[in-house]
């Protein structure tokens, strides 16, 4: 078996996060748990996994601090697995990831919607700036790299910020395109 590459000391924001719940065991379990599926059994069923890798999945959740082990009973000692306050933190995530697989790779039609549970209306999930309520993915809005980056990171990205609320820098190295083609 070839060895996964650890991004977990890498600088990028996204590169830290795929390390944390990029695999997509963990993702799927992280949206049964979202439904209320706390039991290792529970999980099994639902993704019809093989128990090795789902204890190791379910281990992993754990240490990287997204799901709480609890004991529920003590003979035979059984375990239920909860979401933590990080866990929570990832479903909007969650959300935005279901809505774009429907719009791209669902052509015979949503198999699973967001749904508005006062008036029954599908939400199509959008991520917003939260002071200003703007879209993000609308005209207005780059990455910039932040005051941690690295030099390597700053060559990436064309503007640096060292605040909120302060102007962008034009890094020197510009772009990764004005990368590439040098």
């Amino acid at each position: 078996m070839v060895a996964r590459t650890s991004f977990e000391t890498r600088p990028c924001p996204i590169a830290r996060s795929l390390d944390e719940v990029g695999e997509w065991w963990s993702i799927l379990l992280l949206r049964d748990a979202f439904q209320g599926l706390t039991r290792f059994d529970q999980f099994q069923k639902s993704l019809d996994i093989a128990p090795n890798i789902l204890t190791r999945r379910l281990n992993s959740l754990v240490e990287r601090g997204l799901f709480e082990k609890r004991a529920y009973c003590e003979r035979p000692l059984r375990h239920e697995y909860v979401l933590t306050a990080k866990a929570r933190d990832f479903r909007p995530v969650l959300l935005t990831l279901l809505a774009w697989g429907n719009r791209h790779l669902a052509p015979e039609g949503p198999s699973l919607v967001v749904v508005d549970t006062a008036d029954g209306r599908w939400a199509d999930p959008v991520l917003v700036d939260r002071e200003t309520g703007r879209e993000l993915d609308g005209g207005g809005f780059t990455m910039a790299t932040g005051p941690r980056a690295n030099d390597r990171m700053r060559q990436r990205y064309r503007f640096s910020s060292e605040g909120s609320g302060l102007p962008l820098v034009e890094n020197a190295s510009g772009s990764m395109e004005e990368a590439r083609s040098r």
